[in-house]
């Protein structure tokens, strides 16, 4: 794709309209049966948010205040135990059979593998290496996430993602863990979410370090994490030999990004033109870099980030969008993000307010498939406390999906998030995103929600 068609294409998404097809009642008979052979279906998790126990720069986070005296996590909470996943892997993997899935996403805890600079710890390494071999052994394909929002402690003490060389770390960590199990694992995404990371930790404040407001510094994070991604990637090829699942390849590396539908609230000038430069960073920066090996961060009077970072070129294989809802844009230039948010009355929402619109997930698989790679959805879900949304929000999302992929586009995977209710980092333990709830009063119970059907039948109609 031309860079210089990137900043119109940004605008007309921006104020893209519905489609034009009813996703209001998508038939279970036959949802899913038109999808790809070996199309994979599976749910995400992450380490930090399930498995408890751990210590990192996140449990020192969960722990402080806001200079308001406001703590950092909703209703004060602490991940502690979480899911206590840690010690009931067994448990979820027989939670994982019922549904009927054909992949599970989970992450690798790099605080457990190296709780110290250069100090390894075999068992968790085992850990994790045995919880891939089940997989595998269930029919389960594992893809595993190196960094999923949580840093060791020392690396955070060094100066965290603020620190260039920051990316050498990332890269003997991939290294390690690449040698240690590429002979079970094969799908790999270094980094999740490269923009959010950088957003709501130096824009808005919700992750370590708590920054807010500071723009050029959350594009430098941005830049370094690219920097990351490169050079894990080379790293994971370079150990990662075995073909571990007989596809041809030893390593499919992906990305996994975060894309919205931003469009303006009303149709002035300004309004318009703010929907699409915010388009155009959240939502194009980060795969133009990976097409062009090139970073271009740029807002017009406060960033202006370019950089050559030829590795960047071809570190993916395929593109992972993770997809929630989308954001109605009100220009405001008083703003560090030079806008605030509107929210149209009697819209489908989900329990944090977010927009349900599946129609823009068939309007980004159109959009994002002019890249040219592969496609998976690699994230995509709501919180729904009582459960009564989850089913018809999953049915309406495959269905858009299923319609991109009948017009032409190559998707290939679909993971919803998530597994299990969860430690929802700055939110807490408040948003439910799980297919089964959990009972954090009784013994962290694993109970299914009515979705788990729903899924399941999706799963069944694609074998």
């Amino acid at each position: 794709m031309k860079r210089a068609l990137l900043p119109v294409m940004a605008l007309l998404a921006a104020c893209a309209e519905r489609p034009g097809f009813d996703l209001t009642s998508p038939s279970l008979d036959t949802l899913g049966k038109t999808l790809p052979t070996g199309f994979l279906f599976g749910t995400a998790t992450s380490a930090h948010q399930t498995e408890g126990g751990n210590v990192n720069d996140w449990t020192d986070f969960e722990q402080g205040t806001y200079p308001d005296g406001r703590p950092h996590i909703t209703n004060g909470d602490q991940s502690g135990l979480a899911d206590d996943s840690w010690n009931r892997f067994d448990e979820d993997l027989a939670l994982m059979q019922a549904l009927g899935v054909t992949a599970y996403r989970f992450s690798i805890e790099w605080s457990r593998l190296e709780p110290e600079e250069g100090v390894w710890n075999a068992q968790a390494m085992a850990r994790y290496r045995e919880w891939a071999v089940k997989l595998r052994a269930a029919g389960i394909e594992p893809s595993v996430t190196l960094f999923h929002f949580s840093l060791p402690r020392w690396v955070a003490a060094k100066g965290g993602l603020e620190r260039p060389e920051v990316a050498d770390d990332f890269a003997a960590y991939a290294r390690r863990v690449g040698t240690e199990l590429g002979d079970v694992v094969d799908f790999w995404c270094p980094i999740n979410e490269i923009n959010i990371v950088a957003a709501e930790g130096w824009l808005v404040g919700d992750f370590p370090p708590g920054n807010t407001g500071d723009t050029a510094t959350r594009a430098r994070v941005m830049a370094i994490l690219l920097h990351a991604h490169a050079k894990m990637a080379k790293a994971l090829r370079e150990v990662d030999v075995v073909d571990a699942n007989g596809d041809g390849k030893a390593t499919l590396i992906t990305t996994a990004h975060h894309v919205r539908i931003f469009q303006p609230a009303t149709h002035s000038a300004l309004d318009t033109a703010i929907a699409g430069l915010t388009d155009d960073f959240e939502n194009e920066a980060v795969p133009r870099a990976f097409a062009t090996g090139h970073i271009a961060l740029t807002v017009p009077g406060t960033i202006d980030l370019q950089e050559d970072v030829p590795d960047l070129k071809g570190s993916i294989d395929v593109l992972g969008l993770n997809y929630y809802t989308r954001d109605i844009i009100r220009a405001d230039l008083g703003s560090a993000s030079l806008s605030t948010m509107h929210y149209r009355a009697g819209r489908p929402t989900n329990d944090q307010g977010w927009d349900l619109y599946p129609d823009g997930l068939y309007i980004l698989l159109k959009r994002f498939s002019a890249y040219g790679w592969p496609i998976y959805i690699l994230e995509n879900g709501l919180s729904d406390q009582e459960g009564t949304k989850r089913s018809l929000f999953l049915e309406q999302h495959v269905a858009a999906l299923e319609r991109a992929v009948d017009e032409g586009v190559d998707v290939r995977g679909y993971f919803h998030w998530s597994l299990m209710d969860n430690f929802e980092f700055a939110d807490g333990f408040w948003p439910r995103f799980g297919l089964y709830s959990v009972d954090y009063a009784n013994d962290r119970k694993r109970t299914a929600t009515p979705a788990v059907a729903t899924f399941k039948r999706i799963s069944q109609n694609l074998r």
